[in-house]
C-alpha cells in the first residue's frame, strides 16, 4: 500500500549509498565527519560534491583550508562512523576521543583515515549555496583503494571489505550480491533504434490521417 510521506524525508529515498568520512585540516586542527550528500560531478576534470550544512564545524573547515579527504569506510568502523556524525569537533576532538589512527595524504594536510577502503583528496575547485547547505566543488587531487576490495568496481568477496552504506537514523548496510547485467550488442541496438523510428513514423502517419478526417467533418457539418 502506497503512503505518502514528509517532502524533508524525501532523501531517505536515495539512502543506501556509500557513507563517507571527511577530514579536515586547518590551523594544526583536525576533525572528520560522516557524510552522505556526496556525488561524482565530472569525470574530467574529477570533480566530487559535498554537501554541508553551514552548522557543521567542517562546513568552516573546509571554507577556510579549501581542501578535504573523502575516507570511504568498512563495517570495521560502524560505530565510530555514528560517534563521528553525533558530536561536533567544535567542541570535542573527534580523532583523539575515538583513537582512531591514521596517516598523511599525498597532496592535502587534511589526515586520511586506517580502517577504511578508498580515500579521495580534494582542493576546493567552487562552493555554492544550495538550500540550507553549501555545495562544496572538489578537483580530485589523488585516490587510493585498498587493492584486495576495489578494481574497477567495489569487489564483494571479502565481508570485511566492502564498502558500509547508510540507510538512515543508526541503520548502515553492506552490499551483498554482485549482478551483472547483459549487455546489449551494437546490433541489437541498432535494430530497436529503426524499430523506434518506424513506430514513430507510423504514429505520425495515424496523427496525420486522423487530422485530415476530422478536418473533412468538419466541412461536411459547415456545408
Amino acid at each position: 500500500m502506497r503512503h505518502s510521506i514528509d517532502e524533508r524525508d524525501a532523501r531517505r529515498l536515495l539512502g543506501g549509498g556509500p557513507v563517507a568520512l571527511v577530514s579536515t585540516a586547518w590551523r594544526g586542527n583536525h576533525n572528520v565527519m560522516p557524510c552522505v550528500f556526496v556525488t561524482p560531478l565530472s569525470i574530467d576534470p574529477p570533480l566530487i560534491g559535498v554537501a554541508v550544512h553551514p552548522s557543521r564545524h567542517t562546513h568552516d573547515m573546509i571554507k577556510f583550508s579549501e581542501e578535504f579527504a573523502i575516507n570511504i569506510p568498512t563495517r570495521e568502523l560502524l560505530h565510530h562512523v555514528q560517534y563521528l556524525g553525533s558530536v561536533t569537533g567544535a567542541e570535542l576532538n573527534k580523532l583523539e576521543l575515538t583513537r582512531l589512527p591514521t596517516f598523511r595524504a599525498r597532496r592535502v594536510d587534511a589526515p586520511l583515515l586506517e580502517g577504511c577502503v578508498g580515500w579521495i583528496e580534494c582542493g576546493v575547485h567552487d562552493a555554492y549555496a544550495i538550500g540550507d547547505h553549501t555545495l562544496f566543488v572538489g578537483k580530485v587531487a589523488a585516490a587510493s583503494v585498498e587493492k584486495d576490495a576495489f578494481d574497477d568496481t567495489w569487489l564483494l568477496d571479502d565481508p570485511e571489505t566492502r564498502p558500509l552504506h547508510y540507510l538512515g537514523i543508526n541503520r548502515y548496510a553492506v552490499l551483498a550480491d554482485m549482478l551483472e547485467a547483459r549487455i546489449p550488442a551494437p546490433a541489437d541496438i541498432k535494430r530497436d533504434v529503426e524499430a523506434g523510428e518506424a513506430q514513430v513514423g507510423d504514429e505520425e502517419e495515424a496523427a496525420r490521417r486522423r487530422e485530415e478526417r476530422e478536418s473533412a467533418e468538419g466541412q461536411r457539418d459547415r456545408g
